[in-house]
């Protein structure tokens, strides 16, 4: 009963549309066949009609399907058909139903086949349809058989009267004149009333016919505008995010050259205090009491003692030539050679 559409399948990956999703819920549970015929006698939700009806032309026999069908082709309420692109159109309750017993596909389903009607009624298995304009066909026929036999009693009547008095021949002549003239005015009257109802009910169709696609334009521009509405949003926002992410890199990236260049290089003020703060008498203090040096020692005048002291400890051996190489008198001398750019004695 929410059902608002039909169709078969629509979209690029072919969905199936509620209408067919409920088909083939239909063709699992399988109705009896009264309850079938209560969907299509249904008259106050028109889509669950025409689901009876399309659920009983995929599995009903060829009389049941003349028989229950045929009746709706006098509902002419409008119904919303889902295309395979998405988009809907304008039908109506008997065109579906024609498209049902004439057809052999039907919302993407190729329908079983079912015999001409003729073939039908030449087998005696189906009788003659009766159109729902065969009652006023008939009433109009058996009106105009009794005017008709009116005219022609009247006739005979007047002939009959002519023979007897000239007077009341002309009086009534002059009556079926006015009767005449009565009839004419009734038949234009009833003429004039068919054709504004024709008129008010053409109006009404597409009054309802303007409505509806008012209606489904209003739906189409609201859903078109919200999509482009959601789109600029997440444009917006992703345009956003992308922003933030490139100035938070740019800052990282900033952050990491600033440390590369303080890593890298060193001003000549903070050497200079690194080498005061170095030689400073704190400093000393501070590795006297690390290190084990004394107040006021440098380590690079113990390094020196104590290479000094190794030198005294260790056994230089004297040269072959009788040349004593710590003799002050030698060290002196290859001093002095040194600087002449002399080789040293051994």
């Amino acid at each position: 009963m929410e059902l608002d559409h039909f169709g078969g399948t629509f979209g690029g990956n072919r969905k199936a549309t509620p209408f067919m999703c409920l088909t083939l819920k239909m063709l699992q549970i399988q109705p009896e066949k009264e309850i079938v015929v209560e969907f299509i006698k249904n008259e106050d939700y028109k889509y669950v009609r025409i689901l009876g009806a399309f659920y009983l032309r995929l599995v009903g026999k060829a009389t049941d399907v003349y028989q229950y069908l045929e009746p709706l082709y006098n509902d002419y309420r409008k119904i919303r058909r889902k295309n395979s692109d998405g988009g809907f159109s304008l039908w109506h309750v008997d065109e579906f139903i024609d498209e049902l017993l004439i057809s052999d596909y039907s919302c993407d389903i190729a329908l079983p086949r079912v015999p001409k009607r003729h073939t039908l009624e030449a087998n005696a298995v189906l009788e003659p349809r009766r159109s729902a304009l065969e009652d006023d066909f008939e009433d109009e026929e058996e009106k105009e058989d009794e005017e008709d036999a009116a005219e022609a009693l009247e006739g005979l009547e007047l002939e009959k009267d002519r023979r007897r008095s000239p007077q009341r021949d002309r009086d009534r002549e002059r009556d079926r004149r006015d009767s005449y003239r009565d009839r004419d005015r009734a038949r234009d009257r009833d003429r004039d009333r068919d054709r504004d109802r024709d008129r008010d009910r053409d109006r009404d169709r597409e009054r309802d016919r303007l409505r509806e696609r008012d209606r489904d334009r209003d739906y189409y521009r609201d859903y078109y505008r919200e999509r482009d509405r959601e789109r600029d949003r997440d444009y917006y926002r992703r345009d956003r995010d992308r922003e933030r992410d490139r100035h938070r890199d740019r800052h990282r990236s900033r952050s990491r050259s600033r440390e590369r260049d303080r890593d890298r290089s060193v001003s000549p003020g903070a050497e200079r205090k690194r080498r005061h703060h170095s030689y400073s008498p704190s400093s000393r203090r501070r590795r006297a009491d690390d290190g084990g040096l004394e107040e006021g020692e440098h380590r690079v005048e113990r390094d020196e003692e104590e290479k000094k002291k190794k030198k005294k400890t260790k056994k230089e051996p004297v040269a072959t030539g009788g040349i004593d190489l710590e003799d002050p008198e030698i060290i002196a001398a290859n001093k002095l050679r040194a600087e002449l750019g002399l080789k040293p004695l051994r």
